[in-house]
C-alpha cells in the first residue's frame, strides 16, 4: 500500500527489505521532499512524518559521550524510535511520549534538550537552536494529538494519512492558536528534518566505534547484515547506487529532482489518485468493521431471544409437570443457571478491581504531573528573577558615567551582546516551559476527568451486582416458599444455598482477603446493615433490603449527592430560609450533620440555655439518686442492640447515654423519665457525640417541639396526634384507610410508637436520620407526613393482605422494607400537599376536647365505682359477725 512513496527513496533506501521493519517503514513514509520546501512555510505544511539526525547523550563510565542517532516517530504508539541510521531495518530503542514531559536549559550547550519519562531522562542535541525549538514543538503537538484523539484504526500507514489528514488539521487548529500565544510556529528547518534528512549522510563522529550502540549490540549486529544483504540485491539489480553514492548537498527541492532519483518511479502525478484509492479502501474497511460488528449484535440479539424463549418453556414445563420428579429436574436446572450468574457477578467485580487498579494508577500519575508543573514554574520563576536582575544591571551599566580608565568600550560592547544573546535565550525558554506548563495541565484535566468518568463507571457497576444479588436472593425464597417443606431434597439444597448467600460475606471474602461486595456489616452510625434475626425468611429479607438501599445510594450518587454536597460545603452561614429548608428536606450529608443539628438544637432552646446548666444537674444527680434511676438503668441495655456503640462492652455511649437521662430527669421533674427518652438521646448522642449537645436536643425535642403533655403519664398529647392521624389517612388515603376498617385493624397498636419515638424503632438509619434534619427544623408536621408518606408507600402491598392477623404481621416490620430514601422523602413532601398547619392545629384542638371529655367522664365512672365498692364493704362489716364473737359464744 505504500509502493508509491517508496517508489520515491528506493535508490536511497537500499536496506528496505520489508515493511515490517520499523526503520525503513518510517523512512519511506515519509512526505515527498517537495512539501517540505521552503523555511517560510507555517507550522500546518510541516512534514507529516517527524523524524531526523539527532545526537543523543549515552553510554556508561569512560564511553559515556554523544552519539548520532536517526529518530523517527511512530503516531499509533506515540513512541519516538531511534536507530544508528536512517537505513536500518530494526530500531535500537523507543521513548514512550503519552507521559513525557520537555525542557531545554538556556545555560545549556546550544541545541540541547531532554525528554523526561517516569523510567529516564534522555538528553538530545540538535544541529541548530531552530532545529531544536522545531522537535520540541512538534513533539508537543503529537503528545496533544495522542491524548486527544480516539484510538486509530488498524489501517495501512498511507490510508492513515489520507483519511484522517484533513480531520487532523481541524482538531490542531485550536492547539496551534493557543501555543502561539507562548511560542510563535517554528518553520520547519530545510534538509535537517523529514525525506530531505534522510538523503543526507550519517553525521561523522571522531571515531569510527564511538556512534556503535554497546547496549544493543545485537541490534546493531542484524542491522549491519540487513544493509550488506540490502546493498547486494541493490547492486545485482542495477535499481541505484548505495546512500552514501548521494552528495552531501543532495537536498530534492521540487517534483522534477523527486522524480529523478529513481528512473523507474511513475512520478508524482498519480500519487493523488493513489491517495483517492487508499482513502475509499481506508473507508470500506471502517464499514466492513461496523458491518462486523453488527452481525454481532444480531447474534447476540437471537441469543437473547433464545434465552428468553427457553426460559418461558421451562416455566411452562414447570407449571405444567404433573410429578415431583419434573419439577425437580426443572428447579436444579434453575439452580445450574443461577450459578451461572453468579460467575458472571464474579467476572464483573473482577473488572471493577482492575478499573479501580487503573484509576489509582491514574491518580498517581497526575500527581506526579502536578509535581513536575510545580517544579517547572519554580524553576520559571527563578529564572524570571535572574532576568530581572540582569536587566538591572545593564540598566545601571549605561546609567553609570563612562570611566576610560577603569573599562574598556569594546570589553563592555561585548558583554552587552553576551547578555542580550542570554536574556534571548532566558525568553526563548520561558515562552516554551509556559507552553510545556499549559499542555501538561489539560493532559491533567483530561485524565482527571477520565478518572470521573471511571468513578461513575465502577458506581454503576456496583450498583448493578448489588442489584443482581438481591435478585437472585429474592428468587431463592419465591423457590423456597413454592417448593416448601415437605419436597425433601429439593428443599434441603435450597436451604443451603440461603445459608450460602446469608453468610457468603463472612466466609469467602475473609478467607480470600478481598473485599468483593460493596455492603458492609455496620453503616456509618454504627447501625447493622443486616440485622441477625432468628428466623431466616426475616433475615434473608434484612439482606434483600440492604442490597437494594446500597443499589439506590449508588445510581442517585453522582446525579443528587454529589451536587447536594456541593450546595451544603458552599453553604457557609446557616440561617432560616426556603433554600435551607428544601435542602434539609433532601437530607443533610454526614459531614455537615453535626454542625447543622447543633445550630438546629440552639434555635430552639436559645431562650432555655445556660452555659453552666448541664453540669449543674450532673452534680446534683451525684448528690443524690434520681427515682428513675433504676428505671433508665433498665433501659440502657435495651437501647438500640443493633448498633455496636450500645452493644459493646468498651464502648462510652451507655455511660454517655446515663448521665444525658439523668440530667433530663432533674431537668424536667414533671416528666422525670419516660420509655422512649432514651430513643431519643441515643439518636442524638450517635450525630453529636458530644453529651451536653445531645441533653439540649433531648430538651428541644420534648419541651420546644414535642406539645407539652406529649410524656405525661396520660400521654394526652400522644393519644391526639393517633386521631389526628386516622383523620388524615381517612382524607389521604381513603382505600387503604377503608380497607383497614374492614378488617377492623387498630393503627393505633404500630404508629403509637412511631410518634413517641420518632420512627427511631421503625426505620433504617440512612432515613430515619433524613426525618429527623427536616423535624428538627419544621417540628411534628414533619412525623406526620412521614407517616402517611409509609402507608402510601406499601399501599398496594396492605391492600392485597385479606385477613386481619396477616395485615398486623406485616405492620409490624413493613416500615423496614422501605429502601428508596428519595422516593420516600417525594411522596411526603410532594404527594401528601396540601398539608397546612393550621388544619392541623384545629384536628388536635377538636381531638384533645373529645378526648378530655372522655378522661373526665372516665374519671368520674371511677369516682362512682370507688364509692359503691366503699359502701359494699361497711355494709358486708355490719350484717356479719366476727369470728371472734362467734368464739365468745361457744
Amino acid at each position: 500500500m505504500a509502493g508509491a512513496r517508496e517508489d520515491t527513496l528506493e535508490s536511497s533506501s537500499s536496506a528496505a527489505g520489508s515493511e515490517d521493519c520499523p526503520g525503513p517503514a518510517r523512512l519511506t513514509e515519509a512526505v515527498p521532499p517537495a512539501e517540505s520546501e521552503g523555511c517560510g512555510r507555517p507550522l500546518e505544511e510541516a512534514p507529516k512524518k517527524l523524524c531526523g539526525y539527532l545526537s543523543k547523550f549515552g553510554g556508561k563510565g569512560p564511553i559515556r559521550s554523544w552519539k548520532s542517532r536517526w529518530f523517527f516517530y511512530d503516531e499509533r504508539k506515540c513512541h519516538l524510535f531511534y536507530s544508528r541510521t536512517a537505513q536500518d531495518a530494526n530500531p535500537l530503542d523507543s521513548i514512550d511520549l503519552s507521559s513525557a514531559v520537555f525542557d531545554c536549559k538556556a545555560d545549556a550547550e546550544e541545541g540541547t534538550f531532554e525528554i523526561r519519562t517516569p523510567s529516564r531522562v534522555i538528553t538530545l542535541k540538535a544541529a541548530t537552536k531552530e532545529v531544536m525549538l522545531y522537535w520540541l514543538q512538534q513533539l508537543q503537538m503529537k503528545r496533544w494529538e495522542f491524548h486527544n484523539s480516539p484510538p486509530a484504526l488498524p489501517a495501512a500507514p498511507d490510508a492513515t494519512l489520507a483519511g484522517n489528514g484533513p480531520a487532523l488539521h481541524l482538531k490542531l487548529g485550536q492547539e496551534e492558536t493557543e501555543l502561539e500565544e507562548f511560542l510563535c510556529p517554528v518553520k520547519t528547518p530545510t534538509g535537517l528534518v523529514g525525506a530531505a534528512a534522510a538523503l543526507q549522510p550519517v553525521p561523522a563522529m571522531p571515531l569510527a566505534l564511538q556512534n556503535i550502540s554497546l547496549k544493543h549490540l545485537g541490534t546493531e549486529i542484524q542491522n549491519t547484515m540487513h544493509n550488506i544483504r540490502g546493498n547486494k540485491q541493490v547492486l545485482g539489480t542495477g535499481h541505484g547506487p548505495p546512500v552514501e553514492d548521494f552528495p552531501q548537498s543532495a537536498e530534492p527541492q521540487s517534483e522534477e529532482q523527486a522524480s529523478a532519483l529513481d528512473p523507474s518511479a511513475p512520478g508524482l502525478r498519480n500519487r493523488t489518485a493513489q491517495e483517492k484509492v487508499v482513502a475509499l479502501e481506508q473507508q470500506v474497511m471502517v464499514l466492513t468493521k461496523e458491518l462486523k460488528s453488527q452481525k454481532e449484535l444480531v447474534k447476540i440479539l437471537h441469543k437473547a431471544l433464545e434465552a428468553a424463549q427457553q426460559e418461558k418453556r421451562a416455566s411452562s414445563a414447570y407449571l405444567a409437570a404433573a410429578e415431583d420428579k419434573d419439577r425437580l429436574e426443572l428447579v436444579r436446572h434453575k439452580v445450574r443457571q443461577i450459578a451461572e450468574l453468579g460467575r458472571r457477578v464474579e467476572a464483573l467485580e473482577q473488572e471493577r478491581e482492575s478499573l479501580l487498579h487503573t484509576a489509582s494508577l491514574r491518580e498517581q500519575r497526575v500527581q506526579e504531573l502536578q509535581q513536575h508543573v510545580q517544579l517547572l514554574m519554580d524553576k520559571n520563576q527563578a529564572k524570571q528573577q535572574v532576568i530581572c536582575k540582569l536587566s538591572e544591571k545593564v540598566t545601571q551599566d549605561f546609567t553609570q558615567p563612562p570611566n576610560a580608565a577603569d573599562r574598556d568600550f569594546l570589553s563592555q560592547q561585548e558583554r552587552m551582546e553576551h547578555l542580550k544573546d542570554d536574556m534571548e535565550a532566558y525568553r526563548t525558554q520561558n515562552r516554551f516551559l509556559n507552553s510545556e506548563i499549559h499542555q501538561v495541565t489539560k493532559i491533567w484535566r483530561k485524565v482527571a476527568e477520565k478518572e470521573k468518568a471511571l468513578l461513575t463507571k465502577c458506581a454503576y457497576l456496583q450498583a448493578r451486582n448489588c442489584q443482581v444479588e438481591s435478585k437472585y436472593l429474592a428468587g431463592l425464597r419465591r423457590l423456597q416458599e413454592a417448593v416448601g417443606p415437605e419436597a425433601g431434597e429439593c428443599w434441603e439444597l435450597l436451604r443451603e444455598l440461603v445459608q450460602e448467600a446469608l453468610h457468603w460475606e463472612a466466609s469467602e471474602a475473609s478467607a480470600d482477603g478481598v473485599e468483593l461486595s460493596p455492603v458492609s456489616e455496620y453503616d456509618e452510625y454504627g447501625f447493622l446493615t443486616v440485622p441477625d434475626y432468628e428466623v431466616e425468611d426475616l433475615r434473608l429479607l434484612a439482606r434483600i433490603q440492604v442490597l437494594e438501599v446500597r443499589s439506590h445510594h449508588l445510581l442517585a450518587l453522582d446525579a443528587v449527592e454529589r451536587p447536594l454536597r456541593d450546595r451544603w460545603a458552599a453553604l457557609d452561614q446557616l440561617s432560616p430560609s426556603a433554600e435551607l429548608k428544601q435542602l434539609l428536606r433532601a437530607g443533610v450529608p454526614r459531614e455537615h450533620r453535626p454542625r447543622v443539628w447543633r445550630w438546629l438544637v440552639h434555635l430552639r432552646v436559645q431562650h432555655l440555655h445556660t452555659p453552666s446548666c448541664y453540669q449543674e444537674l450532673l452534680r446534683r444527680g451525684q448528690a443524690c439518686e434520681h427515682p428513675a434511676a433504676r428505671q433508665i438503668e433498665l433501659d440502657l441495655n435495651r437501647t438500640f442492640p443493633n448498633n455496636k456503640h450500645f452493644t459493646c462492652p468498651t464502648s462510652n455511649f451507655p455511660d454517655k447515654l446515663r448521665r444525658v437521662l439523668l440530667a433530663f430527669s432533674w431537668q424536667n421533674p414533671a416528666i422525670g423519665y419516660c420509655q422512649g427518652l432514651n430513643r431519643l438521646a441515643a439518636v442524638a448522642l450517635l450525630v453529636l457525640e458530644e453529651e451536653e449537645s445531645a441533653f439540649w436536643c433531648l430538651v428541644a425535642i420534648v419541651e420546644t417541639i414535642l406539645p407539652a403533655d406529649y410524656y405525661s403519664k396520660t400521654l394526652t398529647a400522644s393519644q391526639v396526634d393517633q386521631r389526628v392521624l386516622q383523620d388524615l389517612l381517612s382524607e389521604k388515603l381513603p382505600r387503604l384507610m377503608a380497607h383497614l376498617e374492614q378488617h377492623r385493624v387498630d393503627l393505633s397498636l404500630i404508629t403509637f410508637n412511631w410518634f413517641l419515638v420518632i420512627f427511631a424503632d421503625s426505620l433504617i438509619s440512612d432515613i430515619l436520620l433524613r426525618v429527623w434534619d427536616a423535624f428538627l427544623y419544621e417540628g411534628t408536621k414533619v412525623v406526620f407526613r412521614y407517616a402517611l408518606a409509609i402507608f402510601k408507600y406499601n399501599e398496594e402491598e396492605i391492600l392485597r393482605l385479606q385477613d386481619s392477623l396477616e395485615i398486623y404481621q406485616y405492620l409490624r416490620f413493613f416500615t423496614k422494607t422501605i429502601c428508596n430514601s428519595r422516593k420516600l422523602m417525594h411522596i411526603a413532601f410532594s404527594d401528601m400537599n396540601p398539608f397546612p398547619m393550621k388544619q392541623l392545629r384545629q384536628l388536635r384542638a377538636a381531638h384533645r376536647e373529645r378526648l378530655e371529655a372522655e378522661l373526665r367522664e372516665l374519671e368520674q365512672l371511677k369516682a362512682e365505682y370507688l364509692e359503691r365498692r366503699a359502701s359494699w364493704g361497711r355494709a358486708a362489716t355490719e350484717g356479719c359477725t366476727s369470728e371472734d364473737d362467734g368464739d365468745g359464744d361457744a
